[in-house]
Order: C-alpha cells, then sequence, then structure tokens
C-alpha cells in the first residue's frame, strides 16, 4: 500500500498521533481526524480539554493502585464490600471487566504489570510489596488470583504463591473457563463472572 500524500503537514501530524494509538490503522486514523474537523470548534477543544485534563489530574488509589478520582478509590471507600476477599489483577482495565460481571464483591490489588523477564518486568517493578502489606495488616482471608492465563500471568500467579503462602491465608485462583492465552480485559463477563464464581484453590505447578 502506498503512502497517503496529505495536503496540510497539520493532517498528517494528526494522524500520525491517532494512528500511534493501539489498534488504530493509518485509515481509521484519517476518518477520525477528518471527523473532528466536521465537528463544531468548540467540541473539539472539549475534547482535546478531556484527554489533557485526564493525563494531568487522574490519581491512582493509595491502596488498591486503580484509576481513581480521589486519594482512595469509590470501590476501597465502598463499606458494602467484602474486605475479607482480595482479587489479584494486572490492571485497571482487568478491575472494570470483573466489576461488569456484577459477580465479585470484595476488594482488588492492581498489580501494575505481571513478570516478564523479556520485557524487563521482574517483581520489583510490580506492586508487591504494598500487596504483602495489605495481608499482613490482617483482615483479608482469601486471596483471588485474576491474571491471564498466558505463561507471564501463570508465572506470576506462581511467584505470588511462594511469596504469600506463609500467611495462611486461602489462595485461589479463577476457573479455567478463561481460556489458556487469553487476556482478562478481552474475555465476555458471563465467562469471566463464572470463573470468578468457580474459582478453584491454587496448586502449585511445582
Amino acid at each position: 500500500m502506498g503512502l497517503i500524500n496529505y495536503p496540510s503537514r497539520l493532517l498528517e501530524n494528526a494522524v500520525n498521533e491517532f494512528a500511534s494509538l493501539p489498534g488504530i490503522g493509518r485509515k481509521t486514523a484519517l476518518r477520525l481526524v477528518m471527523h473532528l474537523l466536521s465537528r463544531n470548534p468548540d467540541d473539539v477543544r472539549r475534547f482535546g480539554e478531556t484527554i489533557i485534563k485526564l493525563r494531568n489530574e487522574i490519581k491512582y488509589c493509595k491502596k488498591c493502585h486503580t484509576i481513581s478520582d480521589e486519594e482512595i478509590c469509590a470501590i476501597c471507600s465502598d463499606r458494602l464490600r467484602d474486605t475479607t476477599l482480595l482479587c489479584v489483577v494486572e490492571s485497571s482495565q482487568d478491575v472494570l471487566a470483573i466489576e461488569n460481571t456484577r459477580q465479585y464483591k470484595g476488594l482488588y490489588h492492581v498489580l501494575g504489570g505481571i513478570i516478564s523477564p523479556v520485557d524487563g518486568i521482574g517483581p520489583s517493578s510490580l506492586n508487591i510489596d504494598s500487596l504483602e502489606k495489605r495481608i499482613r495488616e490482617g483482615g483479608i482471608t482469601e486471596i483471588i488470583f485474576a491474571l491471564s492465563t498466558t505463561m507471564e500471568g501463570d508465572t506470576t500467579s506462581y511467584y505470588l504463591y511462594k511469596r504469600l503462602q506463609k500467611y495462611n491465608i486461602k489462595i485461589t485462583t479463577i476457573a479455567r473457563g478463561v481460556a489458556i492465552g487469553d487476556e482478562l480485559e478481552y474475555t465476555d463477563e458471563i465467562t469471566l463472572g463464572r470463573s470468578i464464581i468457580n474459582r478453584t484453590p491454587f496448586v502449585s505447578p511445582a
């Protein structure tokens, strides 16, 4: 496919920025930019200001590390949540995915990634120390590993299991209704919900 000859450098720069987003090809990027050009200038300005405000003002919950408007997120602040259950996930997207199932009423802990030596991500790069601190503080009776069913996800679960088993709490993992190799955030709500409900004790591979 030949390169597009843009009539405007401003247009080309905007397309390049949209095309840098995951899942957005250059044709889609051009279509989005042209759509913005057709919108009212006030709408476009509001769109841009919203993105800038998001980047500059977004917070991460001091307890669970998910995206939040406040120092402590709405889930951690909710007195109706079951504070004895703690679901360990990779990212805030996974929190959203599980919440959309409406099958889980406990709390979360966002690791901020998974162990991946190829990408230079080790245990020290993740929110594991704060996870262990929450367990030491007491009150948690079950940890649920809800990580992607990939090699990296399984490696992370095993590392956490070895590190946390000394606390004598129940450690479970989501049922394998989530296909091996699947990313949690892309799993359909019914399958993910059933995987949470039908979670099983974590079994060490070693």
